[in-house]
């Protein structure tokens, strides 16, 4: 049996701001309407779950983005929005720009 993987493509879509990303993720991930949009509630969503339906319907989240704007390189909120995700049951691929 393999896991159930909820993928959210943003390549393509430039994120310059963690508000940014809240916007670009919370309709693909079903945040409700109440959401922090901040990095402890994205931390409690992905980890600890029972926020949203659409990721807690699966197992694993794997988000890719771009290096551009927020990711495109030692940004901190990048690097501390990056350490959330867990690299089993959450993944951030940032994907080089070709």
């Amino acid at each position: 049996m393999t896991d159930s993987e909820l993928i959210v493509d943003l390549r393509g879509r430039l994120i310059e701001t963690l508000n940014d990303f809240w916007d670009a993720v919370s309709e693909p991930c079903g945040l409700p309407e109440w959401f922090g949009r901040n990095l402890d509630a994205w931390s409690d969503t992905i980890e600890t779950r029972g926020i949203s339906e659409v990721i807690d319907s699966h197992d694993i989240l794997t988000v890719h983005v771009d290096r551009q704007g927020l990711f495109d390189g030692n940004r901190q909120e990048a690097n501390v929005l990056a350490d959330i995700f867990d690299g089993g049951q959450s993944r951030l691929v940032v994907h080089a720009l070709v």
